[in-house]
């Protein structure tokens, strides 16, 4: 049974394209003539954005290795998730169009009284070797998500025993692969607006932030599918209760690799090192770190270790919109304070550019969750009983 025979999803597919194009278009007229914040405030959508698919992969091959009850469930949704990063490839190509006005290692000139950063910018980070990384990241990642779909309709179709060691085969280095391409994906796409500053763990903040944004996401979607069959067969309360375990334990983990880092050059103190921080606690981004520490981890913190709000679809699904949201947020608090003419976009200066912060979100997001949507219409909502039944032992 189809998604879209259950819950007429076409009219919401049909809505959010409407609008994220409408919005799009307009934020796109507006981008001609004011390019660099919106350049900006573009790049903080896609970072959200991408952590979509991306991370739904990851948890896909975690659960292909691990087996459990909880990724059995989630696994249509991740899946169609997936399924939506040629999408993301295909707004890649603005950034592309935006070097200019997101990176200063494009000015070369910039940086004659830095040696090693002329150095860096010859040898790594210049235009045509940052496209080629691009492409060849994203040729890998889409390799490996093609597989995991194509395998996934086989298994579902004939039910061939040697499918879930194949999955378990191609999982392991999938994940090495993943982790690779995401670790130098952090540094060449985010970590080099500011190409003088360098984190050792900062691209492993952006991939557990990519794991808690894809988990919460599949958690709400479930969540708000719970009463209606076939999900409701499944997301029994305890199954949602582990799945809110599962989220909190990714809030935590967040917190503590995003805490490490702030530790560590705390503990340093080098003026090449804090520089970072410093930009990001002051010209008003202080109040969103402090949201960040309240709203993605002690809210979450508490509200999860409640059984009540676990076991409920309803307050599951607004505590994972709750932490949804706040990824956008700390995209935003990760991306602006880089820009190289405006201090921040949330400063008195660029008070006309602020509008483009929620704007392009809406926009880019309408048409992802469009072609979501239709991805997870192409499916079944649940797998076969069958394959819940094994796969689902390991959760015993």
């Amino acid at each position: 049974m189809s998604a879209g025979s259950e819950l007429n999803l076409g009219r919401v597919q049909r809505t959010a394209l409407i609008v994220g194009g409408a919005v799009l278009c307009g934020c796109a007229v507006y981008g001609f003539f004011r390019r660099e914040p919106f350049f900006r405030a573009y790049l903080v959508a896609f970072l959200f954005l991408l952590g979509l698919p991306l991370g739904s992969a990851a948890l896909l091959m975690v659960q292909h290795l691990t087996g459990g009850m909880w990724g059995t469930v989630l696994r249509p949704v991740l899946e169609a998730a997936t399924r939506t990063l040629p999408l993301l490839a295909l707004f890649f190509l603005p950034v592309l169009a935006g070097l200019g006005y997101l990176y200063p290692w494009m000015y070369v000139g910039d940086f004659d009284h830095n040696v090693e950063m002329q150095n860096k910018i010859a040898s790594y980070l210049n235009a045509p070797f940052f496209m080629v990384r691009a492409a060849l990241y994203f040729a890998v990642w889409l390799g490996v998500i093609y597989f995991l779909n194509r395998w996934s309709v086989e298994q579902e179709r004939d039910r061939s025993p040697d499918l879930p060691r194949r999955f378990r085969l191609l999982s392991g280095p999938g994940l090495g692969l993943f982790g690779l391409g995401i670790t130098f994906a952090s540094v060449d796409w985010f970590m080099s607006l500011e190409p003088e500053w360098f984190s050792s763990i900062y691209a492993v903040v952006i991939a557990v932030g990519m794991l808690l944004e894809a988990f919460a996401f599949a958690v709400l979607v479930t969540a708000r599918l719970a009463d209606r069959p076939p999900v409701a067969e499944y997301a029994t309360p305890l199954l949602l209760n582990d799945l809110g375990n599962l989220m909190l334990a990714f809030a935590m983990l967040w917190t503590y690799v995003a805490f490490s880092q702030f530790l560590l050059i705390w503990a340093g103190n080098l003026r090449e090192e804090i520089i970072w921080y410093k930009h990001r606690f002051g010209a008003g981004w202080g109040g969103l770190a402090v949201g960040l520490v309240v709203f993605q981890f002690v809210v979450p913190f508490v509200l999860l270790l409640s059984w009540d709000v676990k076991q409920k679809p309803r307050s599951l699904a607004a505590t994972a919109l709750l932490a949804l949201g706040m990824r956008l947020v700390d995209a935003l608090w990760t991306i602006g304070p880089a820009s190289r003419e405006y201090p921040s976009i949330l400063s008195d200066a660029a008070w006309w550019d602020q509008w483009l912060i929620l704007a392009l979100p809406i926009g880019l997001g309408g048409l992802w969750l469009g072609v979501f949507l239709w991805q997870l219409q192409k499916r079944p909502l649940v797998i076969a009983r069958e394959l819940v039944f094994v796969e689902g032992m390991a959760h015993e």
